[in-house]
């Protein structure tokens, strides 16, 4: 284990995976599909799922500072209790107005769950091995989006009267864990000596600053294949079981990569993983992009997975790197609150570029993404590396 608590750390993490699972589950497949039964228009769904997303992503810094005075533990076990509220009130017709508000205020407090996760996995990281701690601690709910995402959809099409209840007790968990994590405060970075010299508040920032532009670029290269998935699958012929074994695949690679280069982060430093890996995933996207995509769907997918595994090791690194101590979780709040907008900013784009180009203009479009993004890392990024080293 990558953490000297791993108690603590995997607490949390399941946490984070019960939520997602119940989050994405319930206003990606359960709603969606209960609506009129609900007395529920489709707008009215969508008014509520982006509120709720709005609200979390608008309020991750905010609260990353509200949970550092008030307590990290406290303010998930209050998102946990209103994400059971959803649930419970779902069934008795409150009114769109009344879930509206309800999913809005759950998602103000849910803000907290993946900066404190992610500042908990570094202040709690073995010496040494800060890129893979926090590394392992991002891509651990992938399964549980994914099982939300399309398990419960599945479980509504087959026996959907046990969606609820899978819901509401993955709920109960997450309201189990968060009891046991209630008391939690990540502590502060001891105040420097007296005589000591004290970065000025405006260099500590300005580290997290420069790193805003990219992290806003990478996150809207894979949006632009949220809205147009399926009908590329249809353009392409190609039916979602033809996926799983290069998906499959791609993982087992991704993950190996994400450990291998999370060693040359930790040891070397996070460019070392992170610019091979932005270099991989444009020459993935450009790839798909070329005529023939089914034959070539191995290999699109284990380059993807090593492109990945170098990608989200070097990046965790290096914004571990830059963030100030003494406010990590407002830091980590401010830094995926920006990641938040990239991916809304990239399935309006994919759209646009999909009616345009179609299959090459999407996937051109992402490859152009990223090498603006590697190139900003090679030249005016490079004033945060040396930053970053000067702060170590």
């Amino acid at each position: 284990m990558p953490w000297s608590q791993p108690a603590t750390v995997l607490r949390l993490i399941l946490l984070l995976m019960s939520s997602e699972f119940v989050r994405t589950g319930l206003l990606v497949s359960y709603l969606p599909l209960t609506a009129p039964g609900l007395h529920l228009t489709p707008a009215a769904v969508g008014l509520i799922f982006g509120l709720h997303y709005l609200a979390d992503a608008l309020a991750k810094g905010p609260v990353g500072v509200l949970s550092e005075r008030w307590g990290l533990g406290r303010v998930l076990l209050l998102g946990t209790l209103l994400g059971l509220a959803m649930l419970v009130l779902l069934h008795r017709s409150p009114g769109v107005v009344v879930l509206a508000v309800v999913a809005v205020v759950w998602g103000l407090c849910y803000a907290a769950l993946w900066p404190g996760v992610m500042a908990a996995a570094q202040h709690f990281a073995r010496p040494g091995m800060t890129s893979r701690a926090l590394a392992v601690a991002s891509v651990s709910v992938a399964p549980a989006i994914g099982l939300g995402l399309l398990g419960v959809g599945q479980l509504m099409q087959r026996q959907s009267g046990l969606a609820l209840p899978l819901l509401l007790g993955a709920q109960l968990l997450a309201l189990v864990l968060a009891l046991s994590l209630m008391s939690l405060r990540l502590p502060r970075t001891p105040a420097p000596a007296a005589g000591t010299p004290r970065q000025p508040f405006r260099e500590r920032w300005g580290r997290v600053g420069v790193l805003l532009p990219a992290a806003l670029a990478q996150t809207a290269a894979p949006g632009l294949l949220a809205t147009i998935f399926y009908p590329l699958l249809a353009r392409l012929e190609l039916h979602l079981s033809q996926l799983i074994l290069p998906a499959l695949a791609g993982i087992v690679v991704g993950l190996a990569a994400l450990w291998a280069f999370g060693r040359v982060a930790d040891h070397r430093h996070p460019r070392a993983a992170l610019t091979p890996g932005l270099l991989l995933l444009a020459l993935t996207f450009f790839v798909a992009g070329l005529p023939g995509l089914p034959g070539r769907l191995l290999l699109v997918m284990v380059l993807g997975g090593v492109a990945y595994g170098a990608f989200i090791a070097g990046w965790n690194g290096l914004v571990g790197r830059a963030l100030p101590a003494e406010y990590r979780a407002a830091a980590w709040g401010t830094v995926m609150a920006v990641e938040a907008l990239g991916y809304a900013a990239g399935p309006l784009l994919g759209g646009v570029m999909w009616a345009a180009y179609g299959q090459a203009g999407v996937f051109w479009c992402g490859a152009a993404i990223l090498l603006l993004v590697e190139g900003y890392y090679l030249w005016p990024g490079r004033v945060v590396m040396r930053r970053t080293q000067s702060s170590e």
